[in-house]
């Protein structure tokens, strides 16, 4: 529960203390009596008193004492402070005469009374009064203990998710430079677009990913532009395609999920020798984000495709198990298609 709630929730303790005190303090009005001026004043004592009880016990016995395990010396001090309220009353009401006051206005209607009534009456709303303080304080306890079980948790969720996300292959921007460097000596507009792209996508990693959301036409710009990097070590033996189906501006997703597959298909499904393919198609139905990513495969590389593909796919499922839990399919393998390795991400964004 927010901190706030719990505020709330003390604070209409509180009032509901006061609103209860002070029914009971005024309730004789409702009686065919007239009390005598020493009868209100001893009304309003037992309401300080009884107030003194209730924060003294929320603010000082049940967090000082009770939180501390020490039961048993809670239960004293409370006694100990319902005895002195007993007391404290007696003596106002022996100094003032109150009992004989009491009794003439009531013979003086034709009624009658039992005083024990009286001091019975104190001792179970002071007991009651400390209940409700007991339970007030021992569940702001729990509310304070279980936000700050979330809040460790929301925290641990954030730096693990934070770490996920910030495993992007550092070889692709060494490589991108390297890249870009050789460009500048044979193709200076060529280098100058790559530059440009590559500072597109850091400004995306630093600046719109900082929320935990991005929206999916960036998202897949990124990737487009992950790709058309990518592109500049290929040779004309590998084909691209990325295809985009209903895209929205307005949906948001987390930032850098496509990344991972779109990888790990450039760092496995290229070879310089034989004809290759990755093919890439994101599209979405309703609120269901799907994302296709299609790379080939060859003998020598197909055993550590797998062991690596394995362990950046527990990575990215991690991440999903954290951001979208329940809500995701995602299936990984050799295809049908000869010599093809396909991974299928469904997503339930609503």
């Amino acid at each position: 529960m927010p901190k706030s709630s719990v505020r709330k929730f003390l604070l209409s303790i509180h009032f509901l203390t006061v609103i209860g005190l002070l029914t009971v303090i005024l309730l004789p009005l409702s009686f065919p009596v007239s009390f005598p001026l020493v009868f209100w004043v001893d009304q309003v004592n037992k309401f300080v008193l009884w107030l003194g009880l209730f924060y003294l016990n929320l603010k000082i016995l049940v967090p000082k004492v009770l939180y501390k395990g020490h039961n048993v010396r809670f239960f004293v001090f409370l006694l100990a402070a319902i005895s002195v309220i007993l007391i404290i009353d007696n003596q106002y009401d022996r100094a003032v005469g109150l009992h004989q006051a009491i009794e003439k206005a009531i013979n003086k209607n034709g009624g009658s009374t039992v005083l024990t009534a009286v001091d019975f009456g104190l001792i179970i709303i002071s007991l009651m009064v400390a209940g409700v303080s007991t339970i007030a304080g021992v569940s702001n306890k729990i509310r304070n203990d279980q936000f700050q079980v979330q809040n460790a948790e929301k925290e641990k969720v954030t730096a693990e998710l934070s770490f996920l996300r910030t495993q992007i292959n550092p070889h692709f921007f060494f490589n991108v430079l390297h890249t870009i460097y050789a460009l500048t000596e044979t193709d200076t507009v060529k280098a100058q677009e790559s530059i440009y792209t590559l500072s597109h996508m850091m400004r995306y990693v630093l600046y719109d990913t900082k929320n935990g959301t991005t929206t999916l036409d960036k998202e897949v710009a990124f990737i487009e532009d992950y790709a058309r990097l990518m592109q500049l070590r290929l040779t004309e033996k590998t084909q691209v395609t990325i295809k985009k189906n209903s895209i929205s501006r307005s949906t948001q997703i987390a930032p850098m999920l496509f990344l991972p597959f779109v990888e790990n298909a450039f760092k496995h499904g290229i070879s310089s020798v034989y004809p290759s393919n990755i093919d890439i198609d994101i599209s979405e139905v309703g609120s269901v984000l799907n994302l296709e990513v299609r790379n080939s495969i060859f003998l020598e590389k197909a055993d550590h495709m797998e062991e690596s593909n394995g362990i950046g796919l527990t990575n990215t499922r991690r991440r999903l198990d954290l951001l979208y839990p329940g809500k995701y399919e995602l299936k990984a393998g050799n295809d049908k298609t000869p010599n093809q390795f396909i991974v299928r991400l469904k997503l339930d964004l609503q």
